[in-house]
């Protein structure tokens, strides 16, 4: 049984960037732990209500088979510079493990420092496309993306297929 660590903002995550994966790694048989920065209740940009119960720190020294990194507007302000998250993200990566962002979330891959020189996508914005130059991302305009075992999407429309890309993944 494959183990996967969700990560969201504490508010504004995008709803159908958590739901939708989420029912594809249940529905394969995965556990999925949700953490975000702080405990308690996140909300959705569209009213989804998710109960926090691990943040960033508890889940930074665990293994997970996939780390994905959900989107909306919260992840700007909560999750692109957060070094914890980024440890997390670099650890598990190191590991060869997979790393995964949808969204705007892409930003929170490149600011790791594992986008340079990698086909990735991501939402564009002038915010995420001046990250994506500055680490020089080769940014591929397709709703997933796989490189290896980093994975990107652009947006809610794209979340059941970056689901599905990253079951494939894991074998």
């Amino acid at each position: 049984m494959k183990n996967i660590l969700m990560i969201i903002a504490p508010a504004m995550f995008r709803d159908e960037e958590l739901n939708h994966p989420r029912e594809v790694f249940k529905s394969a048989g995965a556990n999925v732990t949700v953490a975000s920065t702080r405990k308690g209740e996140a909300t959705g940009k569209l009213g989804a209500k998710e109960n926090v119960t691990k943040t960033v720190d508890e889940v930074a020294g665990e293994n997970f088979d996939a780390v994905v990194i959900v989107g909306g507007g919260g992840s700007q302000q909560y999750l692109w510079d957060n070094k914890r998250v980024h440890d997390i993200l670099r650890r598990h990566h190191q590991m060869g493990k997979v790393v995964s962002a949808i969204c705007i979330s892409g930003a929170v891959l490149a600011n790791a420092g594992l986008l340079t020189g990698v086909e990735a996508t991501v939402w564009k914005s002038d915010d995420t496309m001046k990250v994506y130059a500055d680490h020089k991302v080769k940014f591929v305009e397709k709703p997933v993306v796989r490189s290896g075992n980093i994975i990107t999407a652009n947006g809610p429309a794209a979340a059941r297929e970056f689901g599905q890309t990253i079951i494939k993944a894991l074998g």
